[in-house]
């Protein structure tokens, strides 16, 4: 079997949400939990792959779908294209999370004439780790280096933004930012036990910034 790299990853992403959108599942049907639909889907694709090529999946122990490509997998409805991951850092909304997103974002109907749901898969978005952090909070750094930001300018911010820091570790940002400006990111991060990411900006700006690839 051949290796599986990011590259087919992205074809097999879009060979797949054509087929999925065309298939009527009986388990789906009156299914309306977000976390059920996901793992289906999730489960489907990997049993999909592994047909096909040779790769580590992931595991809950090691945090997201693809580690050896460093690529964590999300599916959620178009009515409301969020998910959580895990908080490592508060330098995540600053950095970015550390691997890429494969979005798949699907509009579920269901048919009671032969009780199944299908999953029409509208979106397939790659977001490249370098662009994971969080938009505001990237493009209000960016803007206040660009204008002759100083730490406290950029400590102030950080607070007036609630990012989950002390001052200590804040101050430390500041510096970091100071000899290492950010990149501007394109998911919109929620503080919360998880982040809480939100995927409307990159499904509007696929295909139309660098890092954030149109699949389908």
């Amino acid at each position: 079997m051949a290796d599986l790299t990011v590259e087919l990853l992205r074809v097999e992403a879009r060979a797949f949400a054509e087929i999925e959108s065309g298939h009527d599942e009986p388990a789906l049907y009156g299914v309306t939990d977000g976390k059920a639909v996901g793992t289906y889907f999730e489960q489907k694709f990997q049993a999909y792959l592994h047909t096909k090529y040779d790769y580590e999946e992931g595991s809950s122990a090691k945090g997201i779908d693809f580690p050896g490509l460093k690529v964590d997998m999300k599916v959620t409805s178009i009515r409301q294209p969020q998910s959580s991951c895990p908080y490592k850092s508060a330098r995540q909304k600053i950095y970015g999370l550390g691997y890429s997103l494969l979005v798949f974002v699907y509009e579920k109907t269901d048919n009671t004439t032969t009780a199944t749901g299908r999953l029409n898969i509208q979106h397939v978005v790659f977001v490249e780790a370098s662009r994971t952090a969080d938009f505001q909070m990237t493009t209000g750094l960016i803007g206040i280096l660009r204008n002759e930001g100083n730490k406290d300018d950029l400590i102030a911010f950080m607070s007036d933004k609630m990012l989950p820091v002390d001052e200590i570790e804040a101050s430390n940002i500041a510096d970091e930012l100071l000899e290492r400006p950010p990149e501007t990111g394109f998911l919109t991060i929620s503080n919360a036990l998880q982040w809480r990411l939100q995927y409307r900006r990159v499904i509007d700006r696929a295909g139309s910034v660098s890092g954030v690839i149109r699949v389908k």
